[in-house]
């Protein structure tokens, strides 16, 4: 696969055409989490920045993966538990609907989460 894209587009077109549905639904549901976002391409993933990096989402054989760091995933984890997760990050199986509410206020409190942190 490749590992340069110069935007999330292209990111998206590369994959098949059942993980570009899912990932476009990840991607409009940060966007209207996070209207002001900038949609940038960092450590290779899709990503959005307000204030400083919100969240990274990247397609593997399996699953979505979601970043939400550093604090987005232990505010919800409870919610998040019936998820596989790694350190900073969890997994929505590809064969499972994404969790878009819970994606959407994840988005949400690590954009007050940048703004509180601008503000200081």
């Amino acid at each position: 696969m490749r590992t340069v894209f110069k935007d999330i587009e292209e990111y998206i077109a590369i994959q098949t055409p059942e993980v570009q549905i899912l990932l476009e639904q990840m991607r409009k549901t940060i966007k209207k989490a996070a209207p002001e976002a900038e949609e940038v391409i960092s450590y290779t993933m899709p990503a959005f920045k307000y204030h400083g990096m919100l969240v990274y989402f990247a397609a593997y054989k399996n699953h979505i993966g979601f970043y939400a760091t550093p604090t987005g995933h232990s505010k919800f984890k409870e919610e998040l538990s019936v998820y596989k997760q790694g350190k900073g990050s969890v997994q929505f199986p590809l064969n499972k609907p994404l969790p878009l509410d819970l994606i959407s206020r994840i988005v949400q409190f690590r954009v007050k989460e940048n703004l509180k942190k601008k503000s200081v």
